[in-house]
Parts: C-alpha cells; structure tokens; sequence
C-alpha cells in the first residue's frame, strides 16, 4: 500500500498539485491511522492533507476518481463470457489464459500492475503513444503465449477444442479493450497537463515579439503565477527581516515574576523602512510587440509590493496606478495604450516629466525600474536626469526588449544609459523578466 500511495502522489504531483515531502510523510501516517477500507473517508483524509487551494481540491478529486477506479478495470470481463464445462480446471500453459478462464480478476489485476510498471506507463507523455504502451502492456501479461493457446486449440491441439478458442478469443478483444482503457487513465493522471506545461515552457523562453496574440490568455496566467512565486518569496523576507535580536534585558525583566524561568521573550524590534518602487513602461511603437506584456507585467507586479507607483510614456509620462487598481487586466492595457500608447517615442521628455511632476517620489527607498528599448528618435535623451535618478535612488535597473547587441545601434541611447543603471539587461522573455525581478527583490538596497 505504501508504493500505492507514493504513485498517487506522483500523480497528484503531475497534476501540478505541489506535494511536499512534509506533507507525503502525513499522507503515510494518517493512512496508517485509517487504513484503506473506508473509500470516502480516505479521500477526504488525503484531499485535507494535500490538497490546499480551491483549483488543486477540484485536480485532486478527479485525480483520486480515476486512480482509485483503475481496481475495477476487470469488472465486466466476467458478463457475456461462453461457458466451457470444466474451464477453471483446464491448463493452458498461459498464465493469462488460465486466470481468463478462471474469472480470477484479482490475479488479473496483480498481473496488469505489474505489467505495467514493467512497461514504464508512467512515463506515457502524448495520446499517440496509447497504442504502443498497451501493446508493449499486453505482451508483458503474456498476450503472445495466449494467443497461441488459441492458435493451438482453434488445432484441437488442447481440450477444450475450438470452444476454448472461441473463448479465449472474446476475452482476448476485451482484454485489450480493458488493457487500452487503462493505458488512457494512465494517460489522463500522468499526461493530461503536459501539453499545456509544454506550452507554458515554450511561452516563458518566447521573445515578447514572436508571441501570438492568441496566447495573450495564457501569457497572462503564466505572468500571476510568477507574481504570486515572487509575492510569497517576497512577503517570506520581509517577514524574517522584521524581527530583531533577544533583547536580554528586558526578557529578564519580564521573567522575575516566574522566578527566572523563561516564559515570555522580548525581541529587539528595529524600525525597517520598507522599500518603494518605481516603475516607467514605454508604450510606444517601437516597443509595440513588447509593450502589452510590459503593462501585464506592472499589472501584476503592482500585486507584489504595497508602495508601487507605475508611469507609462511614448512623447510624454502619464501615472498609471489608479488604472492599475481599479481595473482588471482584460480593461487595463487597452485603456492605457488607447491614451498613449503607439506614438513616437521621447525619452527625454518622458524622464523631464518624471522629474518635474513626481521627482519627490525618488528617495533612498526607491528602487527604479524602466522598461523600454532606449530608442529616443535622436532627441536630447537627458543623461543628466538619469545621473540624477541614479544619485537619488536605491537602485536603477532598466529592463531592454532588444537583444544587447542591438544596444548602441540607430537611435538607440541605451549605451549612453546605462552607466547610471545598476541593472541593466535584455529582457525579451517571460524566464528573464522573473530572474531580474527576483534579484531585484532579494535585494532592494545599493551595496
């Protein structure tokens, strides 16, 4: 039963359900505590156990139906069957023929698990390979030597004569039936998300460029995962760094009353300023391919951190951060981009607007991100703003959807600007833009 329950949570696992080893561990102990009779009893025991969020208790139960239900599988193999006088009796030489005969399904079903963990079904990833898995099954339960048990009687080489072949040979088409049906509830537990994780991983190394608008619904899925990744990770820090050393003094204090036994602790609590972001999107048309994932991005870093103010721009800057609140991402990015996305592109503008209207928001807290491809239409791209920026914030780190290489070129300024960054990198994939916000993140100060 423990190699039962490890396959089903590998399972669950493929299922994308996370299982942890604390939480596989509790799985085997409250099994040990109500056992496997009560069929009910231990779904709910093991979907409390594992299954934590609304989406993994709906994965979880149907993965739990169809794993559970494959003991079944022989069920009917008994209903319909000729009836040979004395069939349980007669030796075929076949370890499979003479179970068939016998109606012995749990034997059968011992045979097929065996079978199929020889055959390696687990690992079956694409509904192509069904046919090739429950063939490869079949042969391992010893398919080729009924068949010929059938071939011998069809002879009259066997009691039995062509009434045993006939038989057999029923039970033959719905063995592979069964055999076939097994092989696509192996399918729907190990493979039914691979696809889509294939998909997914394919999305998350795809320029924002060559991204097709009909995957935006699953770029933005594959985004909120990432924020919540980063949120948890993130939230996780700040909860350590909030608390201080013992102050030892006043535990002693507080413990004179217990005569010195340690009851209650004091912690030193040192005063944290919590960091500020920044954010300013270029929305124009040379980033026009990169510009909807950049808005998705801010929309759902503005989920990440509590003091967040986001900025979009072409010729000039606009605050975005109310937008970003009250609306969801399907209403979001069009309204931004319908106010100012697609014109040419001002730098230099841009960043005079971020200095005039909101330069008291830039302190020591700040951490300045800039998403944009530095392409200013040779206009006075205003390095002196940006040495000012730099000089004012915590930390500058500007994200490019152009590969480096193309930094430099045509009227790109993003050479010029990048001395005053304290990141500054490519950033044409959903996988880099998680790793540089992830550093970003760990650590928001300036060494």
């Amino acid at each position: 039963m423990q190699r039962l329950l490890e396959s089903f949570i590998r399972t669950l696992r493929a299922a994308e359900i996370p299982v942890s080893m604390a939480e596989a561990i509790d799985a085997h102990q409250v099994l040990d505590r109500i056992g496997y009779a009560d069929r009910e009893l231990v779904k709910n025991a093991l979907g409390i156990t594992l299954a934590k969020t609304v989406n993994e208790k709906k994965r979880f139960s149907e993965s739990f139906d169809v794993f559970f239900s494959r003991l079944q599988f022989t069920k009917n193999m008994e209903n319909g069957s000729q009836t040979i006088e004395n069939a349980q009796s007669i030796s075929t030489g076949s370890d499979l023929a003479d179970k068939v005969l016998a109606h012995d399904r749990t034997g059968l079903i011992v045979l097929m698990e065996v079978a199929a963990r020889q055959a390696g079904i687990e690992d079956i990833q694409f509904v192509t390979q069904v046919s090739l898995f429950t063939r490869r099954l079949l042969d391992l339960m010893g398919l080729a030597e009924m068949e010929g048990v059938i071939s011998s009687a069809n002879r009259e080489l066997l009691a039995g004569g062509k009434a045993l072949a006939a038989t057999l040979e029923i039970e033959r088409i719905r063995l592979y039936a069964t055999a076939r049906d097994y092989v696509e509830r192996q399918f729907f537990l190990h493979s039914r998300y691979s696809s889509e994780q294939l998909r997914n991983k394919f999305l998350q190394n795809r320029p924002f460029a060559a991204i097709d608008r009909r995957d935006f619904d699953l770029m933005n899925r594959i985004i909120r995962r990432m924020a919540r990744r980063l949120s948890s990770r993130y939230s996780y820090k700040q909860k350590l760094v909030q608390r201080g050393n013992l102050d030892v003094n006043r535990t002693i204090r507080k413990n004179m009353a217990y005569n010195g036994v340690i009851f209650e602790t004091v912690w030193k609590k040192k005063k944290i300023d919590k960091p500020k972001f920044l954010a300013v999107c270029d929305v124009s048309r040379s980033v026009a391919a990169a510009a909807n994932f950049f808005l998705l991005f801010l929309y759902n870093l503005n989920g990440i951190v509590s003091d967040m103010r986001s900025f979009a721009f072409s010729s000039y800057l606009l605050e975005i951060s109310r937008e970003l609140k009250v609306n969801s991402a399907v209403e979001f990015i069009p309204n931004v981009l319908e106010k100012i996305g697609f014109m040419s592109t001002d730098y230099g503008q841009a960043l005079s607007d971020l200095k005039e209207q909101f330069g008291q928001l830039i302190d020591r807290r700040t951490t300045v991100f800039i998403l944009g491809d530095a392409r200013s239409n040779n206009s006075d791209p205003r390095l002196d703003i940006m040495r000012w920026i730099n000089q004012r914030a915590s930390r500058v780190v500007w994200l490019n959807p152009e590969p480096q290489t193309f930094w430099g070129t045509g009227d790109s300024e993003m050479l010029r600007y990048r001395p005053y960054c304290d990141v500054s990198m490519p950033c044409r994939t959903i996988k880099q833009l998680e790793r540089v916000i992830d550093e970003t993140l760990r650590s928001t100060k300036r060494p």
